[in-house]
């Protein structure tokens, strides 16, 4: 559905209302005349589909200087995706919120990173960016550097083809083995490990497998706390 409702609204722009007057008491504000326009109709999969708020109420799109705007909320819930506003950061959030902060925001090891979308699937999921050691590959070992900022490491892992005799994450600059997961089957869902990393600047991820085996870390949904 996604795809066609986004076919649908090309051209457009989305404006994020409901926020409330809080929101809005900034200098970064400029003040405009607009148009509601009724005229405009929402087609989602062949059918007409009314714009609503939060609560349900119908919203009209808004024309200004020929560019339409659509409300993000109502939209979000057209293309069945999460939409919060931080007013703190004065940020709108679109997607699944993460309590912690993605790996591939800070540096890491790129020899085994990838967006190939034939590399980055895993479980049904396509995880569009990860760290990928290919069946037959000699290279199973990758770093990550939260640069002593954080307390946690919450890895997600995968094998591939052959089980990983054991997984080892270290403190790279001390040789301290922070913690060794062992016997993780291809045949497992994506694993998830917690590491304490407290004062940690370079983290060492070695994997002990098959050299036909290979193993998968999406980059997105493994985070520092």
């Amino acid at each position: 559905m996604k795809k066609k409702v986004v076919t649908t609204l090309c051209g457009t722009m989305i404006l994020l209302v409901g926020m409330g007057t809080g929101a809005f008491a900034s200098s970064q504000l400029q003040e405009i005349k607009a148009l509601l326009n009724g005229e405009l109709k929402i087609r989602v999969n062949g059918e007409i589909t009314p714009l609503k708020d939060g609560n349900g109420k119908a919203v009209l799109p808004i024309t200004y200087k020929g560019t339409t705007y659509l409300p993000v909320r109502s939209v979000s819930e057209l293309l069945d995706v999460p939409v919060n506003y931080d007013g703190t950061a004065k940020e709108v959030i679109i997607g699944e919120q993460q309590a912690g902060v993605p790996v591939k925001q800070e540096d890491f090891n790129t020899s085994l990173h990838t967006k190939d979308p034939a590399l980055t699937k895993y479980g049904g999921k396509n995880y569009k960016e990860v760290l990928y050691s290919a069946p037959n590959s000699n290279i199973k070992y990758t770093a990550l550097s939260p640069n002593g900022k954080y307390q946690k490491l919450v890895l997600q892992f995968a094998a591939i083809g052959k089980e990983v005799e054991s997984l080892e994450i270290r403190d790279n600059d001390k040789n301290v083995l922070l913690k060794k997961v062992e016997k993780i089957s291809p045949n497992s869902d994506l694993q998830t490990i917690e590491v304490d990393i407290s004062g940690v600047k370079n983290i060492a991820i070695n994997v002990t497998q098959a050299v036909d085996g290979g193993f998968i870390i999406p980059l997105d949904t493994s985070i520092y706390k």
